[in-house]
């Protein structure tokens, strides 16, 4: 049998497995297992699951993960997402459609020390959900505000999916962090300002909040110096060179637990809480890191991504007519997969198309996790739609999907300004 023929089974057994629900870790890391035996030999294969496995849990690189997703946890339970959502809805929260600019200000600052789509989502639900409904906000238009400010945490860092795309494809990290900064902010800006054209367009659709005096304004405003301080402190000196990627997430999670403490917003049980959320969702990344680690050794000896680069190069459509398929492709993808799932799958494969046809792999960085980001709020699948469904049960999906559609057509306008102005992601990182 042909390495071709058994790189095309390989694929087709991976996506039946997941269509039969096996985790994308447990599926990828069997495939390519299965599939490396198959060619090389089952010794060989059965060497390579324990060499992966200890090499992934155990390399230094690899903590910047668990590191950033302990200080996002130690975050989440010292209630900081009320703070950010209290301190926005008080400045802008009394003009109409105020609560929602508010909501993305606050998924901003939340995503900007958690660093997860998924928990922004589901922690403002909680949060902003309930006091959009108060002043009558329509379900649509509440939901949807937060599943699209929920996709925030995909790029502002410490992003989760930015890291596992530096670590995939040996970049650094700190220069992947800095390069979302500014599409990340640029979202929230264009995110506000389809709020506004809405409020344009439909007048009388989104009410006003309520309207406080200056004093309780900035007594509110006051209460974010925290997380504000934690963000400037450890992304200041990882932009500065004063911390590695590592020692930022280190840094960050130690800061986040003694501004917990001093404050009197951490006890006991939500350390607890803290420790066990960060250690569950690392051991879920680290699973399917291995498992991706395992099917790329699979897709290496069968040539795989040498051979979709040589076929994508000679379409004769040009670089950009390349990109553009990819960037459809994941769209594609991004309708039945999660958004990690669908990095650690890919980049092994377009990653060398990419770097073959010259494009800037920091850049591509940024312009694949955005695709991602699109998927997290596009149907089917919808990871961020299916978190606030799961939270506020009586919305049904189609409500949802119907009030996030203007955040969708936002992104994919914002993704052509990052391609045709590479410099808005590139210009951070080439100062560090």
């Amino acid at each position: 049998m042909s390495t071709d023929l058994v790189a095309v089974i390989g694929f087709v057994a991976l996506f039946a497995l997941m269509l039969l629900r096996v985790p994308v870790g447990m599926a990828m890391g069997l495939v390519g297992v299965v599939g490396y035996s198959y060619v090389v030999g089952v010794w060989p294969a059965l060497k390579l699951v324990g060499q992966t496995s200890l090499r992934t849990v155990s390399d230094y690189t690899f903590g910047v993960i668990p590191m950033f997703m302990l200080m996002g946890a130690i975050v989440t339970v010292s209630g900081v997402s009320r703070e950010l959502f209290k301190a926005a809805n008080s400045m802008i929260g009394h003009m109409r459609g105020g609560l929602g600019a508010a909501t993305v200000l606050a998924c901003g600052g939340f995503a900007a020390i958690s660093g997860s789509s998924v928990a922004t989502a589901a922690t403002f639900s909680n949060v902003a959900y309930p006091e959009m409904r108060r002043f009558k906000y329509p379900e649509s238009f509440s939901t949807g505000v937060i599943a699209a400010g929920g996709t925030l945490g995909a790029m502002l860092p410490p992003s989760t999916v930015l890291a596992v795309y530096a670590i995939l494809t040996e970049q650094d990290i700190g220069k992947l962090f800095m390069a979302g900064i500014i599409p990340g902010l640029l979202a929230m800006a264009m995110y506000v300002l389809t709020i506004a054209i809405i409020v344009r367009v439909r007048p009388d659709w989104l009410p006003r909040g309520e309207q406080k005096p200056w004093r309780e304004r900035f007594a509110d405003l006051k209460s974010v110096w925290a997380p504000l301080a934690l963000f400037i402190f450890v992304i200041g000196g990882l932009y500065g060179g004063f911390f590695t990627p590592t020692e930022a997430g280190g840094v960050g999670a130690t800061g986040a637990f003694l501004l917990g403490i001093a404050r009197r917003r951490l006890d006991r049980a939500k350390i607890r809480e803290a420790l066990l959320s960060a250690t569950r969702t690392a051991a879920a990344v680290f699973t399917v890191l291995i498992g991706a680690l395992l099917f790329g050794y699979f897709l290496t000896v069968t040539q795989t991504p040498q051979k979709i680069t040589d076929f994508l190069v000679h379409l004769g459509i040009g670089r950009y007519g390349v990109l553009v398929v990819l960037m459809l492709m994941y769209l594609a993808l991004g309708c039945l997969m999660d958004a990690m799932a669908m990095i650690i799958l890919t980049v092994p494969i377009v990653f060398p198309v990419i770097t073959h046809l010259g494009f800037d792999p920091i850049w591509f960085g940024i312009v694949i996790v955005m695709t991602v980001e699109l998927g997290l709020i596009t149907p089917p699948v919808g990871m961020n739609v299916f978190v606030i469904k799961s939270v506020v049960d009586r919305v049904s999906f189609a409500t949802i999907f119907r009030g996030v559609a203007p955040f969708v057509l936002t992104d994919i306008i914002r993704l052509a300004i990052i391609i045709a102005f590479p410099v808005l992601a590139m210009w951070l990182p080439s100062r560090m």
